[in-house]
């Protein structure tokens, strides 16, 4: 038998995909199971356990519905028994059509239930890695018990075992710490942890926020810019490796989780009942919860200049909760 899998395309959602690729390999231990990824992504879908093949999407070769389209084709050849589209968009499930496979699953939205041989009405209120499995569990009548997000560990690990990684950067401008109380965050932390290292983490494009954080910084030698500076598997490394990540609600803080590297993850606009980084034994969350408007699940904040409930969150509170997992590991 021959499985597709569509895995969505950020990159905290790959992470949650990964209990659905562990349960189908569960349910389905002999099929070949492929999977449709991202190419920027390939570093982490090759640590998920199961995949039998990978096929990386590049939006830029392959662009809009009709780039959707010719992808799909290309993997005709391989006669798929099963497709299942883990993204919501039209897109996904018309690629997953174009691949002639015999059944094909997915949610309904976006009016593409055409597309599907079997959809299901997508359920309220759950978290996206429970999201997910329903819909496996909907397709096969089995239910999974206790789900985990889980990666391969990197091959190699940086032995800097005192590093405290910090990731204030997101996506979504709601979810990212205002520069002012970055900065102010920072030195709180560099003042009240003196033995541990900081490592400052970001993509390339989030490079200009870092260094604007760090320039208000004393220098200590105790402060590492790793931002726009690691490919996707050196960061794994990282994240795989640190003492513990203190991170806004974004895609490294779902990678660490998935190393059981201890995490403290700080929430504003996101919703913590549907995206939180998923596994619960080394995972603290703060939210200031002072607001009405929160969660709003909004990229951009429509009610204030920055985000307020980003502003409000206790920085002693943050620093409490740090020593605590520090004295506890």
């Amino acid at each position: 038998m021959k499985i597709l899998v569509r895995l969505p395309n950020w990159l905290g959602d790959v992470i949650m995909g990964t209990a659905f690729i562990h349960e189908l390999r569960k349910q389905y231990p002999h099929a070949a199971i492929h999977v449709i990824a991202k190419k920027e992504l390939a570093d982490i879908v090759h640590g998920i356990a199961g995949i039998s093949q990978i096929h990386l999407f590049s939006k830029t070769v392959h662009p809009g519905a009709r780039g959707a389209l010719r992808f799909g084709r290309l993997l005709k050849s391989y006669r798929f028994d099963l497709f299942f589209s883990l993204p919501d968009s039209f897109s996904a499930a018309l690629m997953g059509y174009a691949t002639g496979a015999k059944k094909r699953v997915g949610f309904k939205s976006e009016m593409r239930s055409f597309l599907f041989t079997k959809t299901y009405k997508k359920p309220d209120g759950l978290h996206r890695v429970e999201e997910y499995l329903y819909l496996l569990e909907q397709f096969t009548g089995k239910k999974q018990d206790q789900p985990r997000v889980s990666l391969l560990p990197p091959n190699e690990k940086d032995t800097k075992r005192d590093l405290i990684l910090v990731n204030f950067n997101s996506e979504a401008s709601s979810r990212r710490l205002p520069l002012d109380k970055a900065v102010s965050l920072t030195k709180k932390l560099a003042q009240e942890l003196p033995d541990c290292q900081l490592g400052f983490i970001g993509s390339p494009k989030e490079s200009a926020y870092i260094t604007a954080i760090l320039a208000q910084i004393p220098s200590t030698g105790r402060v590492r810019n790793y931002a726009g500076k690691t490919s996707l598997k050196e960061l794994m490394v990282l994240l795989a490796s640190c003492r513990i990540l203190l991170s806004t609600d974004s895609g490294p803080a779902h990678v660490a989780n998935s190393f059981d590297t201890p995490c403290l993850v700080l929430f504003g606009a996101g919703n913590e009942k549907n995206t939180r980084p998923y596994n619960q034994d080394h995972l603290r969350i703060i939210r200031a919860g002072k607001l009405a408007c929160e969660p709003c699940v909004k990229n951009t904040c429509t009610l204030y200049p920055t985000p307020e409930c980003m502003h409000l969150l206790d920085e002693q509170l943050i620093i409490d909760e740090l020593k605590a997992v520090l004295t506890h590991e």
